[in-house]
């Protein structure tokens, strides 16, 4: 039983799940906005003993040495590895802080996402066709780069509506290998892919000047990740030739002053942020609390 747990920021529980959260402290404080600086996180957090962040914002080593009585940092986000997290788990390691976070809660709406604008763009709903001709996505050369949960769905429903699926990732995959998914270095994915997805851990880039002159022109590429899987520069000198780039969020493009750049498409919200992902968020928030006070 903790003493006291904070949310610094909207953490998108659902109402049943803030309410469960009495069940693990004797005081629960939920704040409604996003804290400016350390100076207000550290604030916030005052005495209590665990704490709750979403995304947007990030607990460093200089703000849990202001806090000493934090033993729990609970990430209502994603957690992939320490160099990606936006608190300091090396640091919370060494202090005996547990930090835990979650996965897999908003993959089937950024599924959706991809489909939809890959369709609209081959139909040309609102707007030209990406071919002279009205296309489907079967026979379309698709390439994937980082088949984790998210890149394995996104393949796995292109491969349903008949697109020809490599990928790229750390290690060939066994189940891939069954599905028929082709295991290609980088660069022969790039230049052999008409459409390209990047599905990567944030600030992950693999996409630098050389990955651009391969990808070449009339290319799609798209990006699921939190953050731009590019180097900016060769990133905008390629979107000069006939080629699109679809990105949900800003945060995923890059910078502000690209969203007016025409061979761009970026809907500005985050397609993983549906429902049912809260409903799946709240429910391995929750969990990690139940394991942690085990």
């Amino acid at each position: 039983m903790f003493s006291k747990i904070v949310a610094i920021e909207p953490v998108s529980l659902i109402p049943s799940a803030e309410k469960a959260l009495h069940t693990f402290a004797n005081e629960v404080v939920m704040y409604p906005d996003i804290p400016v600086d350390d100076e207000e996180i550290v604030r916030r957090i005052g005495d209590a003993d665990a704490v709750l962040l979403s995304y947007t914002s990030s607990i460093r080593r200089e703000v849990m040495e202001r806090c000493p009585n934090i033993k729990y940092i609970g990430m209502c986000c994603s957690l992939y590895s320490p160099e990606s997290a936006n608190v300091d788990i090396i640091y919370a390691n060494e202090h005996g802080i547990k930090v835990t976070g979650i996965r897999d809660y908003g993959d089937e709406g950024v599924v959706e996402y991809v489909i939809s604008e890959l369709v609209r763009c081959f139909h040309g709903f609102d707007g030209p066709t990406w071919e002279d001709e009205v296309r489907e996505i079967t026979g379309l050369k698709a390439g994937i780069i980082g088949l984790g949960k998210s890149g394995g769905m996104i393949a796995d429903a292109l491969r349903f509506f008949g697109a020809e699926i490599s990928y790229f990732a750390r290690s060939e995959k066994e189940w891939a290998r069954e599905k028929g998914y082709r295991f290609l270095p980088l660069d022969e994915l790039i230049a052999q892919s008409e459409a390209l997805f990047c599905c990567l851990n944030k600030n992950t880039v693999l996409l630098h000047e050389a990955e651009f002159q391969k990808l070449g022109d009339k290319k799609i590429l798209f990006n699921t990740g939190l953050s731009p899987a590019w180097d900016e520069e060769p990133f905008v000198k390629w979107l000069s030739g006939n080629n699109l780039c679809f990105c949900d969020t800003v945060g995923a493009l890059g910078d502000t002053h690209l969203l007016e750049h025409p061979h761009v498409r970026c809907v500005q919200t985050s397609t993983g942020r549906t429902r049912q992902a809260f409903d799946r968020l709240s429910e391995k928030v929750l969990a990690n609390l139940s394991e942690y006070n085990g």
